[in-house]
């Protein structure tokens, strides 16, 4: 009985007060296969493509990832591709329930005054806010794209205010809006970058809801008196194409900022300070052609089969499990996705007190010898310290159960 007593002490004094832990070593397992050969080509920026214009980018709107350049930081005219900061401000004035679709507008004498590409709006003429953006989407009415301005922010100058402030939290950081229709005649300050079009682009495209406007090829207001044809070709001609805007101005030149997506992946090609309305679709659909040939969506799939639960010493528990995020959406060199190689390192061992999201480990993707994505593993629940009374219980259960069997 003494001796009983003297190991139930003995393991209270070491649950209380620490003792020898567990090693932390770290194993690694292979989830995957693994291939040398396999090696991952950086993105290059300096990418031959045939672009007869001032500027151009071409970006992956999963990632953000820019994959091929030309004066990209370089301060242009916009002309009206200005308006795809216009849309990106009245879907999210939608998404917030300050506009509705089906609300009526009625025309003010500033909107009907603009000049250029417009629908003719008369003063006190109503329309649809889902008209409007038909009209400022496809067919680029300076007049529409002005009174979805006015509705959102209460007058122009207040949603070119909203415009700019926008453009700072997008870090569009070389762009400054003085209208928001891109007219030029007027200003000598309104303008941006190919790159910036493309952020902007990017925050818009990836709204669902504006495709079903930039997408139409044809279309009509006013009971069919008033006819809409896109002045975005590649809508009709470009396989994929979703999107997004043309701008052509003397300032500026012809521009566009052409969306299309394939097999998941969508992409962004900008264009700006082109000569012609060809050299500006050309280019485009250039842009297009090499980042479809050249890159595709790979969404990693962290498998965690090989990864055993981790032991806890002096915990409520013994193990807890090790878990990671899933992963996000990447690019890659196309064909390289078939062939990436996952490793998960991870420590086989530790002391309580255990936090849940505290870091154990990492999972490493890899094409060939290079990393090309990281995630970490982490404690997937809490496991706090093994308190006195929580041992002399279990103890005293153990006895008690003993005791039983004894009898």
């Amino acid at each position: 009985m003494k001796k009983m007593i003297s190991v139930v002490l003995s393991v209270l004094l070491f649950a209380a007060w620490g003792g020898p832990a567990y090693s932390t070593g770290s194993e690694t397992a292979d989830v995957f296969g693994w291939d040398e050969e396999n090696i991952l080509r950086t993105v290059n920026l300096n990418a031959q493509v045939d672009v007869n214009a001032n500027a151009y980018v071409l970006m992956d709107v999963n990632t953000g990832t820019l994959l091929a350049a030309k004066n990209e930081d370089v301060r242009l005219y916009p002309a009206s591709v200005t308006k795809i900061m216009t849309l990106l401000l009245v879907c999210e004035a939608l998404e917030q329930g300050r506009l509705a679709l089906d609300e009526t507008l009625t025309c003010s004498d500033t909107a009907a005054a603009k000049g250029g590409s417009q629908i003719w709006l008369e003063p006190g003429e109503q329309m649809t806010v889902r008209e409007l953006i038909k009209a400022s989407a496809v067919y680029s009415a300076n007049d529409a794209c002005t009174l979805l301005g006015e509705a959102v922010a209460g007058s122009e100058a207040a949603f070119v205010d909203m415009m700019n402030k926008r453009a700072r939290e997008l870090g569009m950081s070389n762009t400054h809006f003085d209208n928001c229709t891109g007219l030029d005649d007027d200003t000598d300050t309104h303008l941006t970058t190919a790159y910036d079009v493309a952020v902007m682009s990017r925050a818009l495209i990836r709204i669902d809801f504006i495709r079903s406007y930039t997408t139409i090829w044809m279309d009509s207001l006013r009971d069919g008196q008033t006819q809409l044809v896109n002045t975005n070709k590649l809508i009709r001609y470009y396989p994929g194409a979703t999107g997004l805007k043309t701008g052509t101005t003397n300032k500026a030149g012809c521009c566009v900022s052409a969306t299309a997506e394939r097999d998941g992946m969508g992409l962004i090609a900008v264009v700006m300070g082109a000569a012609n309305s060809n050299d500006r679709f050309n280019g485009a659909r250039a842009l297009l052609d090499y980042g479809f040939a050249n890159y595709e969506i790979y969404t990693p799939e962290v498998d965690l089969s090989a990864v055993p639960e981790m032991s806890v010493a002096h915990g409520e528990r013994s193990t807890v499990g090790l878990v990671a995020d899933r992963p996000g959406e990447m690019l890659v060199d196309r064909g390289v996705a078939a062939t990436v190689t996952q490793k998960a390192s991870f420590v086989s061992a530790a002391d309580a007190p255990v936090a849940a999201g505290q870091r154990f480990g990492e999972v490493r993707f890899y094409a060939g010898d290079a990393l090309i994505a990281e995630y970490p593993l982490y404690a997937a629940e809490d496991v706090p310290a093994l308190s006195f009374l929580t041992a002399f219980l279990r103890i005293f259960r153990s006895l008690s159960a003993a005791g039983r069997e004894d009898e």
